[in-house]
């Protein structure tokens, strides 16, 4: 099991990372979520010993780690630019890690042919790594990673430089080989859809904290705060006012696009600032409605984003007319 315990980093005078700590369970993947220089490919260094923290340490199974160097860690490591060498063929960038611990030939090439089998790429060991597709050059980096057969996988926006058809194919391989091996993984990436896909849980970072943590359903489920909710997509955020207490642990909330009455632990008092959450799609049992006049219609798919003139939006099954006034019933929720 890895440990991350207290970790702290400045970079340029400023915090980047503060009191960070999560354990990974055997077995498990964990998805750092967050914004471009919210500090997660740094933690990820970190761990992997390819920097060092201010304050901290890492360990795994019970071992402090930070005196082992990285290539001692057992770790493997997939990044967004692949790292391949470009000057060997596809069967010499898999087995270099092997040859560098100095294993047997014979072990070398079975444990090559092993990891070129999982990631669906047998019958490419002569190519050059530069006559390969961007997909298969990640592939390549993946399956250099598995053949060191490591206790820990890691990966750094690995399907930041392909286009959304090669992510979402080599996305769903990554599961299936993390599922089938039971490796422990931790994946960095900006992108939900991505964290979502893959992650056992998720663990959100902002301002040098994890400001939430669970598995996706939970965090799409409770995202707990302003940044949170809107950093995921998940609805219309509002601004408004406490302007009394209901029963039932409820509070009437007005705001710029009307009153609402919310069921939430909060302790409020009048004239308390508050955000809430309009969650887009109708929910019809619901208390609250959103309404207004259509001025924006698009096709998503399997179903129609709907965005009304006071800026919110819904999600309709139906297409509407530009113009048309609408109510919906929605679940409405407290962010405090």
């Amino acid at each position: 099991m890895l440990e991350v315990h207290h970790i702290h980093k400045n970079y340029e005078g400023r915090p980047l990372l503060n009191d960070i700590s999560f354990k990974l369970e055997d077995g498990e993947t964990i998805c750092l979520l967050g914004a471009s220089g919210s500090g997660k490919s740094t933690l990820l260094r970190i761990i992997s010993g390819l920097e060092t923290p201010d304050s901290g340490y890492v360990s795994f199974d019970g071992v402090d780690l930070t005196t082992i160097p990285p290539h001692l860690r057992d770790f493997g490591l997939v990044f967004q630019d692949y790292a391949l060498f470009p000057h060997l063929n596809v069967y010499d960038n898999v087995a270099f890690g092997l040859k560098m611990r100095r294993l047997p030939p014979v072990e070398i090439n079975q444990r090559v042919v092993n990891a070129l089998e999982t990631v669906n790429l047998v019958g490419f060991e002569k190519r050059r790594v530069t006559e390969l597709s961007g997909g298969e050059q990640q592939r390549v980096a993946l399956a250099r990673a598995l053949a060191t057969r490591p206790r820990l996988l890691m990966f750094d926006e690995p399907l930041g430089a392909l286009d959304r058809s090669l992510r979402e194919d080599l996305l769903h391989e990554i599961r299936m080989i993390l599922h089938h091996t039971s490796i422990p993984a931790i994946y960095v990436t900006h992108d939900q859809e991505e964290a979502f896909a893959i992650a056992d849980r998720v663990l959100i970072l902002h301002d040098g904290h994890i400001v939430c943590e669970g598995t996706p359903m939970d965090v799409w489920s409770n995202p707990g705060s302003v940044f949170v909710a809107g950093f995921l997509g998940i609805g219309n955020i509002l601004e408004g006012k406490v302007f009394r207490e209901l029963a039932g642990e409820s509070w009437e909330i007005r705001t710029a696009a009307g009153d609402f009455n919310v069921h939430c632990k909060h302790k409020h008092q009048k004239g308390d600032d508050v955000h809430i959450l309009l969650r887009p799609f109708p929910a019809e049992a619901e208390p609250n409605a959103i309404q207004g006049n259509v001025i924006d219609v698009i096709f998503q798919q399997d179903h129609f984003k709907v965005t009304l003139e006071n800026g919110n939006y819904v999600y309709m099954q139906k297409p509407v007319r530009m113009g048309e006034k609408i109510k919906l019933p929605v679940k409405v929720e407290c962010l405090a």
